[in-house]
């Protein structure tokens, strides 16, 4: 019987160490040396040096200069410990009635009269961090206006900030919510209101 669950026992043993610690630590070397960025979660920092978000999870912006993200349905909105979607079918009267909801507040905001899908409905995750060229130029108007700068320099911005499908076929193009919404505090900065 000893001969039979001592290889079981060795092998065990080298299957946990190999794939359990050898396998996790030549992974995150390798991360941390071929893509550091990515690996230490995309972390986007202002001049100071601290942390303002990351690139990969979708965060609220509210304000008029801003760039607005998809709606959210992790936690109460954009919450990374509670992921997740609202899990409301086609046939959902509350999907029905939030989505009329949302739509009519952003009508009203940005003067748009169709609505790309991605302004009114939440990703799978909540979390998603991009939305559609089509919905980051409907916004345009209202972002000018805020910032009191011509809507050509924030148009102009948000096409810089326009992101191909992966490999020119997987996905579709997007646009980086806070990446854009930096690109525009430095490009078109907030103008002071001119004096009466």
């Amino acid at each position: 019987m000893l001969s039979e669950i001592r290889p079981a026992l060795v092998s065990t043993l080298v299957f946990t160490l190999a794939l359990g610690l050898g396998y996790p630590l030549a992974v995150t070397a390798i991360s941390q040396v071929a893509f550091p960025w990515q690996a230490n979660g995309s972390l986007v920092r202002d001049q100071a040096g601290h942390v303002v978000g990351s690139a990969l999870i979708g965060q609220p912006f509210a304000r008029g200069e801003y760039l607005h993200p998809r709606p959210s349905a992790a936690g109460s909105g954009y919450d990374p410990t509670a992921s997740g979607g609202s899990n409301f079918g086609p046939l959902s009267a509350d999907l029905a009635k939030r989505v009329t909801h949302d739509a009519a507040a952003i009508r009203a905001a940005d003067g748009s009269a169709d609505l790309p899908d991605d302004a009114v409905t939440a990703s799978g995750s909540g979390l998603d961090p991009d939305i559609s060229p089509a919905y980051a130029f409907d916004q345009a108007a209202r972002i000018a206006k805020a910032r009191g700068v011509p809507i050509a320099a924030v148009n102009q911005v948000i096409a810089t900030h326009v992101e191909g499908a992966f490999l020119g076929f997987i996905g579709q193009p997007h646009v980086n919510v806070l990446m854009t919404n930096r690109a525009l505090d430095v490009a078109a900065p907030k103008r002071p209101p001119k004096p009466a």
